[in-house]
């Protein structure tokens, strides 16, 4: 007759009256014999005990229930809703409550596991961002008490220290600006201008600006075989560039004497179109692949800032990706090389 799973203070009442009716009604007809007292000890008891019943369930059982809802959704209800709650909307059976409890419960957790590797992650970039702002002061701070301290009229050194001063005051100006442009980014305050552009000749663009820097290490540039056919995306074309200049500019730092840095297009599914930079560099171990784009992490420090950099270049990629709507990954493998790739909407079918 009743579900354990859906009883109602009204029916858990009503169906406690009734038991306790039936065994009073019970007594009377031993005791009288006379169904007219047997019907009224029956009604009397079916009323009292179900009102009572129902009044101790909803003014001690169910407050206590409303303080737990209060403490799990931390709200407080207007007169209005509380009378809408209690009178007219079904009240909650203690399955039902325990369920949410439950949900809560488990939410919640989720929620402190999340809190935990969020302040061990931003405990990791304080004390990377501590480092990378160090590193380059100290240096500064180095060379110009060297300098007060006599070399200034040392013509064999006074110029180098300033040179390399220069340098480290370059370096920490390039981290500087590469944070306001990632705060940017994860703020929403730079905003995507899409335009229409041929992928392949941003590409060659990005090539030309980098061949200089690239002949230091005599690491050639090309497009891929069957990828030359111009494929038009839909993109902020600047952006873009800074996405290709970074990971260029990465396979420069990582390539091999010699090497080459490839480019490869493809027409995904007439929406969207894949591009991808590929290097015969040092490539990376299959565990720095999940955090090669979060903030100043480097699968190798020390080479890595001999080699330079601020250690925010893929990060900053990876957010005006997302900006556009797309995604970026990576494959990689040591001594093989490594490849960036990322998609773009295509302007038309293409």
């Amino acid at each position: 007759m009743f579900s354990a799973k859906n009883l109602s203070p009204q029916k858990l009442a009503g169906f406690t009256a009734l038991v306790l009716a039936s065994i009073l009604a019970l007594f009377s007809l031993i005791a009288d014999g006379r169904w007219t007292v047997v019907g009224i000890a029956f009604g009397l008891t079916f009323l009292v005990s179900y009102y009572l019943y129902l009044y101790t369930l909803q003014n001690f059982i169910y407050r206590k229930i409303k303080l737990i809802y209060k403490f799990i959704y931390q709200t407080k209800a207007t007169k209005r809703e509380d009378f809408f709650h209690k009178n007219i909307l079904p009240l909650k059976t203690i399955d039902e409550v325990s369920e949410d409890v439950e949900k809560w419960a488990q939410q919640k957790k989720e929620e402190l596991e999340v809190l935990r590797k969020n302040e061990a992650f931003r405990k990791e970039f304080l004390l990377n961002l501590s480092h990378e702002l160090k590193t380059p002061i100290f240096a500064v701070q180095g060379y110009i008490h060297t300098l007060l301290d006599g070399a200034l009229e040392d013509p064999n050194v006074n110029k180098m220290f300033l040179k390399n001063a220069t340098k480290n005051i370059d370096r920490l100006c390039r981290l500087l600006d590469d944070l306001d442009e990632i705060s940017k980014l994860e703020s929403g305050e730079m905003t995507v201008n899409p335009e229409p552009f041929v992928i392949q000749d941003l590409t060659k663009d990005v090539f030309d600006t980098l061949s200089l820097k690239a002949g230091t290490k005599d690491i050639k540039f090309s497009i891929k075989k069957g990828c030359e056919a111009p494929l038009q995306v839909l993109a902020d074309k600047e952006k873009i560039r800074q996405v290709l200049i970074n990971l260029v500019d990465n396979s420069i730092k990582y390539g091999k004497p010699s090497g080459h840095t490839v480019a490869s297009f493809y027409n995904m599914d007439g929406k969207r179109v894949l591009v991808e930079i590929s290097d015969d560099g040092i490539g990376m171990h299959e565990d720095h692949l999940p955090r090669v784009f979060e903030r100043f992490y480097r699968t190798d420090k020390a080479r890595s800032r001999d080699i330079g950099g601020t250690g925010l270049g893929l990060a900053i990629v990876k957010h005006i990706i997302e900006a556009h709507g797309q995604t970026i990954n990576v494959r990689s493998k040591p001594e093989i090389g490594s490849t960036f790739g990322f998609t773009l909407d295509s302007t038309k079918e293409q």
